[in-house]
């Protein structure tokens, strides 16, 4: 298995580092990204010689969100098998839109949140919207000092990312500010907020990552998975899926709406720009 948007290494025994690899897009997601992305945390699944998983990025940014510049994206679709059942990406108006991000945004994320292995995420730089829905899917999240994480996607006419974990990442009063406003919420803030596990130097944080890793693979592989899925079925529990379902609905009324009165899914009065002038979510 090749990819052309990562890298899949081995930097120990029974670790995996999966590398985003679009450095010159500050490794904003489009659709051959995600699918590459899915197919690798299939290919760890799938070796009982794996334990632990590590997600990064090179160059300067984790990742600037979805790529908005992807030219296409429907048709990209049909390059890849399809992983959920809702598929007719290429219908008229909302339907279409909504079978695309229930398969590559919501649908991905949550797969690989009830991934059966243990994942760190490994931020730094940037993380901008879409790349929120890389990192909190992972069991784990170590940033550099000088990692930042924002959603700027209520600046954009829209309710928030696809996978809505907000809530659940830094509690309700603090989710609400991080999208009324767009505002960075730094490293140190989101650590301090339960939303990252560790805050490393940045030229300590792939070290720092690959021990945690080994220490976390030294641990019996049934152990590990019985114990995330015990954790996850707490959250879910409480109500997260039902809560994420609803968010997710939105999300959508809000593309309708945009539609409906832009001619575009997201309002173009708040469109940023992300890092190097590149338009993400």
């Amino acid at each position: 298995m090749t990819f052309e948007t990562l890298l899949y290494e081995t930097p120990a025994q029974h670790v995996v580092r999966i590398v985003l690899n679009r450095p010159a897009a500050r490794n904003a997601q489009d659709t051959r990204l995600l699918y590459e992305l899915n197919d690798a945390f299939d290919r760890a699944a799938q070796d009982d010689a794996v334990k632990v998983v590590i997600l990064s990025g090179n160059g300067p940014h984790f990742s600037a969100g979805h790529d908005l510049r992807e030219a296409n994206a429907v048709e990209a679709m049909a390059q890849f098998d399809t992983v959920g059942t809702w598929c007719g990406f290429g219908c008229a108006g909302a339907e279409g839109r909504m079978a695309r991000e229930k398969e590559i945004y919501l649908g991905f994320s949550e797969r690989w949140r009830n991934f059966a292995k243990p994942t760190i995420a490994q931020v730094h730089g940037k993380c901008i919207a879409g790349g929120l829905m890389l990192v909190w899917p992972c069991d784990i999240i170590v940033a550099s000092e000088d990692a930042a994480f924002q959603d700027n996607t209520v600046a954009m006419g829209v309710n928030g990312v696809e996978y809505f974990g907000h809530a659940w990442e830094m509690g309700a009063r603090k989710a609400k500010e991080m999208l009324f406003t767009s505002d960075w919420i730094t490293a140190q803030e989101a650590h301090r907020l339960g939303m990252v596990n560790h805050v490393v130097p940045t030229e300590q944080l792939g070290d720092f990552t690959l021990d945690l890793a080994v220490r976390i693979a030294k641990k019996p592989l049934f152990a590990l998975k019985l114990a995330k899925e015990a954790v996850n079925a707490a959250q879910d529990g409480a109500g997260r899926v039902s809560a994420m379902q609803a968010a997710f609905a939105m999300h959508q009324l809000a593309h309708t709406h945009n539609m409906l009165v832009h001619g575009m899914p997201i309002d173009p009065a708040g469109m940023p720009q992300a890092v190097s002038g590149r338009p993400a979510r």
